[in-house]
C-alpha cells in the first residue's frame, strides 16, 4: 500500500518548504557554533594540583568493570574565561593500583584534553602536547563523557559550582529527572 502523505502536490511543497526551512535554522546554528568556537581561547591551565585519595568522591562509569573512579573536590576548578572544568580523576583497580590524570572538559564541544599524569614516584608529568579528544571517541575508558554527564556539564555549559558538581555525583538519583 502506498503512503498517501503526498498525493496532493500542494502538501508535498509544504513538506519541502519546511525542510527547506529546518535545513536553513541549522545551518545557520552550525555557523554560530563555528562563529564562537573561532573567537574561544583557553587560558593557561594551572599547575597539577595536589589531591588526597581520602577525599575522592566516586562516579560510576558503566562500560569500566575493572576500575573505581573518583575525583577530589579539591582539584576541581570551574574557569569562567574559558568555560573549562579542570580536576584530577583517580581510576583505581580492584588490586589497588591507581592511574591519576589532570584533565579539562570543555562542555561546549563535548572534549577533553589530558594536562598531566601522576606517576607511582608521587611527580607529575606533563603530557608534552595535550590535545582535545572527543569525549565520544572509541577509548578504553569513557571516564570523561561520564563525568560531564553526571555534573560537570549543565548541557553544553560547565556546571555552576565545584559544590554542584560535588552533590550531583554525590546525589546521582536526585538529579536525573532535571
Amino acid at each position: 500500500m502506498t503512503s498517501r502523505l503526498f498525493y496532493k502536490p500542494r502538501t508535498f511543497l509544504v513538506f519541502l518548504a519546511m525542510v527547506a526551512f529546518m535545513s536553513a535554522m541549522v545551518g545557520q546554528a552550525h555557523a554560530q557554533v563555528y562563529a564562537s568556537d573561532a573567537e574561544w581561547k583557553e587560558s593557561e591551565a594551572p599547575a597539577p594540583p595536589a589531591f588526597d585519595d581520602k577525599k575522592l568522591v566516586m562516579f560510576d562509569v558503566p562500560t569500566s568493570l575493572s576500575l573505581v573512579y573518583g575525583i577530589d573536590p579539591a582539584t576541581v576548578s570551574i574557569s569562567k574565561s574559558d568555560s573549562l572544568v579542570r580536576y584530577v580523576v583517580v581510576a583505581t583497580s580492584s588490586s589497588g593500583a591507581r592511574n591519576v590524570m589532570y584533565e579539562a572538559l570543555r562542555c561546549a564541544t563535548g572534549e577533553f584534553k589530558t594536562y598531566a599524569r601522576y606517576s607511582s614516584d608521587g611527580k607529575w608529568n606533563l603530557v608534552s602536547n595535550p590535545q582535545w579528544r572527543s569525549v565520544f571517541d572509541n577509548m578504553p575508558s569513557k571516564h570523561p563523557l561520564r563525568l560531564a554527564r553526571a555534573g560537570a556539564c549543565d548541557q553544553t555549559a560547565p556546571v555552576g559550582s565545584v559544590t554542584e558538581l560535588v552533590n550531583k555525583l554525590k546525589n546521582p538519583q536526585r538529579y536525573l529527572d532535571q
